[in-house]
């Protein structure tokens, strides 16, 4: 059984590993974060877009000179999901830990 506190959308350790790095930056561009989790540009892209149309990250086109650049930023919900997906992690660890009754 999946514990009812665990995001969904979170499970995935690949989605996880996107908003545990982004929660310790502010608006990462996207090669930075592709190199960081070690995914193709596809494989980063489809990922980004899960997470955006979820609310979980925002995503800001730009260009650096005449390249064109894409950042991403935890949303304030993001933030909000990862604390509480995490704290139910060391809740199910905690449990794991104790000793039987």
């Amino acid at each position: 059984m999946i514990d009812p506190k665990l995001d969904p959308a979170l499970l995935d350790p690949t989605r996880l590993a996107i908003v545990a790095l982004l929660a310790g930056t502010e608006w990462a561009e996207f090669a930075f974060v592709r190199d960081a989790v070690e995914l193709s540009d596809s494989a980063l892209s489809k990922r980004i877009s899960a997470l955006g149309d979820g609310g979980y990250v925002d995503v800001r086109k730009g260009y650096v000179g005449k390249r064109p650049r894409t950042w991403i930023n935890l949303s304030a919900a993001g933030r909000a999901a990862l604390s509480a997906h995490i704290a139910a992690l060391q809740d199910i660890a905690n449990r794991a830990a104790a000793p039987p009754d």
